[in-house]
C-alpha cells in the first residue's frame, strides 16, 4: 500500500508534535503531505524546519489541495467538528485531536457526517494504546472482577500554574477553550472512564470555577456517577494540587484493584464476596485474598504514535479502529453533564443528555465572560503538551 498522506490541520503544540513523529520515521505508513495554520508565525517555523512540506494558511487551502487523503486536526476545540465535516465533504478521513468538540449537539452533527461519508474517522485517545488500561479491559470483560461496586478514581496529577493558563489567548475560556480541567486535561480520562466501565446512567458534580487562577473555568472537580445496576463511581480532577495523584480504584465482587504509577495491583478474594456472604456464618468473618501485581507491558504503550499507526493499518486492511472517532460523543457527554450539573445543581440524566440545554448555558457563559487575558509571549509552544 502507498503510505497515507496526510495533511495536518493546525501546527500549535500538538500539530507540530505530529509532525515531528511522521517526519521522524516513526509512523512508516504515512508522510505528511500538507500543513497549515492560521498563525504566520508558526507557518514559517514548519517551513523552516521542513521545507519540502507545503506550507498553507487556511484547513480550505488543504483540503483542495489534492495533496491529501487524510487530514489530523489538531486547532483550539470548538473547531473540531466544523473542520471534520468539512473534510468529510471534501472525500477526506479524519483524524481529530480530543475533545471531538465542546458540546454533545456540535459532535453528533460531526458523527452524522462521518458516517454519510463513508470515510475513515479516528480520534486521538492516545491513551488506550497503553497496555495498562488494554489489559484492565480485557480482565472486565472477561469476568475476572465479578460485578463492580464501586470505581474511584483520583486524578489531580495535571497541575497548571497562571503562566500556563496566560500562555494563549483561547487558553481557560468559554468563548475559546469552551472549558476548563474537563475539556482540555481530562478527555483521555473521560474516554477510559467509559471504554472499561460504560456511560454512567446520572451524574451529580460539585465544581469550582477560578479556585485556584485567575480564570474563568473549572480547575476542581468532584463528581458522583451512578448506573443502574448499582455501580458507583467518584470523579475526581485539578489543576490546582501538586505533586497530585493518579489512582484508579475498583471494589468488586472479587476485591480490589488499584491502577496507580502505571502498574496494576488485584488483591483478590479466593471466593466471591457475593456468595462468601450468603455461605458464610461467622459474624467477623474475613475473606482470604492474594495480593497479585498483575503481569503487563509498563512501557505505556505507543500513544500518539500508536493511534497514527493504527489508522495507517485500518486504511490498509480494514480492520476496526482503536479509538473510533464516533467514540468521541461519549466522554464528551460525561464532560457536559459534570458541567450541567454543576451549572444547574440537578442530578443530569446522561442517557438522556439535554443537549439543547447544555448549549443554552454555555452559549449566556461566552457572552457574560469576563476575563481578559495577558498573555505570556515567552512561553515555549512546541512541547507537545496539553
Amino acid at each position: 500500500m502507498a503510505k497515507v498522506k496526510i495533511g495536518i490541520i493546525g501546527c500549535g503544540n500538538m500539530g507540530f508534535n505530529h509532525v515531528k513523529n511522521i517526519m521522524s520515521g516513526k509512523v512508516p505508513k504515512m508522510e505528511v503531505a500538507a500543513v497549515c495554520d492560521i498563525d504566520a508565525e508558526r507557518r514559517k517555523l514548519i517551513a523552516d524546519t521542513y521545507p519540502q512540506i507545503p506550507v498553507f494558511e487556511t484547513a480550505e487551502e488543504v483540503y483542495k489541495s489534492g495533496l491529501c487523503d487524510t487530514v489530523l486536526i489538531a486547532v483550539p476545540h470548538y473547531d473540531h467538528p466544523s473542520l471534520a465535516i468539512k473534510a468529510f465533504e471534501y472525500g477526506l478521513n479524519v483524524i481529530t485531536e480530543k475533545p471531538a468538540g465542546v458540546y454533545t449537539k456540535q459532535v453528533k452533527e460531526m458523527n452524522e457526517a462521518a458516517a454519510k461519508s463513508g470515510k475513515l474517522f479516528g480520534i486521538m485517545y492516545n491513551q488506550r494504546t497503553n497496555p495498562v488500561y488494554q489489559k484492565l479491559r480485557q480482565m472486565i470483560k472477561d469476568g475476572h472482577l465479578g460485578h463492580i461496586k464501586r470505581v474511584t478514581w483520583i486524578i489531580t496529577n495535571w497541575y497548571r500554574p497562571q503562566a500556563y493558563h496566560d500562555s494563549s489567548t483561547w487558553r481557560s475560556t468559554w468563548k475559546d477553550e469552551g472549558g476548563g480541567t474537563l475539556i482540555n486535561q481530562n478527555p483521555h480520562q473521560l474516554d477510559l472512564w467509559q471504554w472499561l466501565f460504560g456511560v454512567p446512567d446520572r451524574i451529580y458534580s460539585k465544581v469550582s470555577f477560578g479556585k485556584y487562577y485567575d480564570i474563568e473555568v473549572e480547575d476542581d472537580v468532584m463528581a458522583y456517577f451512578e448506573y443502574d445496576n448499582g455501580t458507583t463511581g467518584e470523579y475526581i480532577t485539578s489543576t490546582g494540587e501538586s505533586p497530585g495523584t493518579n489512582r484508579l480504584e475498583i471494589a468488586c465482587d472479587m476485591g480490589r484493584i488499584v491502577v496507580e504509577n502505571n502498574k496494576i495491583t488485584f488483591n483478590r478474594n479466593v471466593i466471591s464476596e457475593r456468595e462468601y456472604n450468603r455461605t458464610n456464618k461467622v459474624p467477623f468473618g474475613i475473606i482470604e485474598n492474594w495480593a497479585c501485581d498483575i503481569p503487563c507491558d509498563f512501557s505505556g504503550g505507543e500513544q500518539h504514535v500508536g493511534i497514527l499507526k493504527d489508522f495507517a493499518n485500518a486504511l490498509e486492511t480494514g480492520k476496526e479502529l482503536l479509538a473510533k472517532g464516533e467514540d468521541g460523543i461519549l466522554g464528551l457527554t460525561i464532560s457536559n453533564a459534570i458541567h450541567l450539573s454543576a451549572w444547574t445543581g440537578e442530578t443530569v440524566d446522561v442517557k438522556n443528555f439535554p443537549d439543547d440545554k447544555f448549549y443554552e448555558i454555555l452559549q449566556d457563559k461566552i457572552k457574560n465572560s469576563t476575563v481578559v487575558k495577558k498573555v505570556n509571549k515567552v512561553y515555549a509552544d512546541t512541547t507537545g503538551t496539553y
